[in-house]
């Protein structure tokens, strides 16, 4: 049965700060290359330095428990596109602080609220490369 959250139609805009680019970025590339992925390593490592690992597990953390807890399958773009998908939206706006209602959205009401916990802190994380690398404009 198809469902309204089912286009990979790229209908809304690249985040506009670049630590949630970066996230979403992250994101794309261990979804669809696998939790190990040395682009994402050095993405990481370009924007957090010494203190990259952190980066990357809280990242590989919402995949999996993304992946683990969804209801539905979430579309995602691949890691060049130009704009992101209602999934990635969603899931940008839960990294970004949203509540139940965006986990609800994302994941078809799955009971298991792991993934909205990891969200906020890879969110809090984001936040805290974009203050050390002076992304603020």
């Amino acid at each position: 049965m198809a469902h309204s959250h089912d286009s990979t139609t790229l209908d809304l805009p690249l985040p506009a700060r670049r630590h949630q680019t970066l996230g979403l970025v992250l994101v794309r590339r261990f979804a669809g290359h696998g939790l190990h992925d040395a682009r994402a390593t050095m993405l990481a490592l370009d924007a957090s330095g010494a203190e990259f690992r952190r980066l990357l597990v809280l990242t590989r953390a919402l995949v999996v428990d993304l992946a683990r807890t969804s209801r539905r399958k979430i579309l995602l773009a691949p890691c060049c596109a130009a704009g992101m998908t209602r999934d990635e939206g969603l899931l940008m706006a839960l990294i970004g602080g949203g509540g139940l209602d965006v986990h609800g959205a994302l994941t078809d009401d799955a009971r298991c609220t792991d993934a909205l916990t990891t969200a906020h802190a890879l969110g809090e994380e984001l936040e805290r490369v974009a203050t050390r690398n002076a992304w603020r404009g």
